[in-house]
């Protein structure tokens, strides 16, 4: 049984009550969001017990008093950015992050635009946007942004970017991903409130890094490795311990940019900053919620070797640099681990040249092992009929099931009619049943075969299983294990020659 070392209820108390403590003696607070609203899985693998909509149903509890803009980068609906956890493009996920907050009962205020240069891919998603009833604003880069104070308090910086009518006192800000521009418009709005005379103030709802943990405690150190492409750094908040004397983790960003950003709400208010250090802007209790710190630890580290694997598939990929390849390699090193400390990493490599030699080929065979959730070892491998994916989903469910390995779960008729469809039909030159074609097999078998029904009723009891893959997992095996609450990594090596099926 998987063990819990946080408590979401303490945490959300804690949290919600600092929020409302922000609001008062002014006009409007404007709430930056950090990280994910909805679905925080990174959250939720480091610290077990962490719902992962924690978030939102924080919000929630404040939804008469709060609404959401939602920010996204002109560039990243350019060229078709993709969300990775959802493996949705960053227009779509906009859409979903409405139609989650809508069901809420949180009202989005609008979308915005940022750094908008009438690219023609926007255009479309603007008015797509306007024709559902979606209110959208665009902001232009302004010149010298963050540095030149002058410059963006002068009439070509935030005057000349739109005000975004709102009615109540909290505004939460947030956006499908890192560098879509939150801070800037909570800046361009205060700058706004304040020329209209009413009092607003800025904070950040902050979940990592955590800055009252240690600042190589694995929690803060998985962050970095969550944020390895930005080259987010972790360091101790000098201007904190200068100002009370107390040691705080903050990261290289908020750092470089607290002086800048302070001066510029100096310069917006009229009067002197509140704020003392980045940690101060940070609304962030969540080492309150930790109720055992070696299980979150433990926790952290399966997390920054999950990471680890991400990375050198995304160099394979060609989508990741040389540079994120070696911080990533360097993390590892600092916290002792190597990537065989995944449970089912070595079972997987294990099986992989058990099978190779057994069929006596040269060849890569792709196998994934999976450890559930009740500790037991499963693995599958690619046959003629079925994908490593499919086949380790498969003997999973026999497992927990109680099923004997030998007996079949689904019918061989409509196996290979699903087969004949996808070659004969659909062209497709690759037979093997995927994931999610397996599934819906098995849902279709449990409609007549009661033993199909035993191991189909066992399917969330994969959620939480930790899997590995000998080969690169296609993007539909990838999700479909994903959307089945299940950890997967693999080997950054394809498991064919063919590019284009890779």
């Amino acid at each position: 049984m998987k063990k819990i070392g946080f408590d979401t209820e303490k945490y959300l108390h804690e949290q919600s009550a600092h929020i409302l403590e922000r609001v008062e003696n002014i006009d409007k607070l404007y709430l930056e969001f950090g990280g994910k609203l909805i679905g925080d899985m990174h959250a939720k693998r480091v610290l077990p017990g962490f719902d992962e909509d924690a978030k939102m149903k924080l919000l929630a509890t404040l939804k008469d008093q709060a609404e959401i803009i939602i920010c996204v980068y002109a560039g990243d609906i350019e060229r078709n950015k993709i969300r990775g956890d959802y493996g949705i493009t960053y227009d779509r996920d906009v859409l979903r992050l409405i139609d989650e907050y809508r069901e809420y009962g949180i009202p989005v205020n609008s979308v915005l635009i940022t750094r908008y240069q009438d690219q023609p891919n926007v255009k479309i998603f603007m008015s797509k946007l306007e024709r559902s009833g979606i209110k959208v604003y665009t902001h232009r880069s302004i010149e010298g942004y963050p540095t030149n104070v002058d410059a963006i308090m002068g009439e070509d910086g935030f005057a000349r970017n739109a005000y975004i009518e709102t009615t109540k006192p909290i505004v939460v800000v947030t956006a499908p991903g890192a560098g879509s521009g939150k801070l800037a418009t909570c800046l361009n709005q205060l700058y706004h409130e304040y020329a209209r005379g009413r009092e607003a103030g800025y904070a950040k709802f902050e979940t990592f890094p955590v800055w009252n943990l240690p600042l190589k405690h694995p929690v803060n150190i998985a962050y970095e490795a969550a944020t390895v492409d930005l080259k987010d750094v972790n360091m101790i908040d000098n201007y904190h311990y200068e100002a009370y004397g107390e040691v705080a983790v903050n990261y290289n960003r908020d750092m470089e940019m607290f002086p800048v950003i302070r001066r510029i709400i100096e310069k917006i208010s009229g009067k002197k900053s509140v704020y003392l250090s980045p940690t101060d802007m940070g609304v962030n209790r969540l080492k309150t919620g930790i109720t055992d710190d070696e299980v979150v630890k433990d926790a952290a580290k399966q997390e920054i070797l999950r990471r680890a694997f991400a990375v050198e598939n995304d160099y394979k990929k060609g989508t990741a640099d040389d540079e994120t390849l070696r911080r990533m390699q360097v993390i590892l090193e600092e916290t002792d681990l190597k990537k065989e400390d995944r449970v089912p990493v070595i079972p997987a490599r294990d099986y992989a040249l058990e099978v190779q030699e057994r069929i006596g080929s040269s060849n890569l065979q792709a196998v994934i092992a999976m450890e559930l959730p009740n500790g037991e070892l499963i693995t599958g491998r690619t046959t003629p009929l079925m994908d490593a994916s499919a086949a380790a989903i498969l003997n999973s469910l026999k497992a927990l099931a109680n099923i004997a390995d030998e007996i079949d779960l689904l019918a061989p008729m409509i196996l290979e009619t699903i087969q004949r469809l996808k070659t004969d039909e659909l062209h497709s030159r690759v037979p093997t049943l995927t994931a999610n074609e397996l599934l819906i097999a098995l849902a279709i078998s449990a409609v007549t075969n009661p033993t199909a029904t035993l191991a189909y009723n066992q399917l969330g009891n994969l959620e939480g299983a930790q899997a590995h893959s000998t080969a690169i997992l296609s993007r539909e095996n990838e999700q479909t294990l994903k959307k089945l609450g299940i950890d997967v990594t693999n080997d950054p090596v394809y498991a064919t020659e063919n590019l284009y099926y890779n």
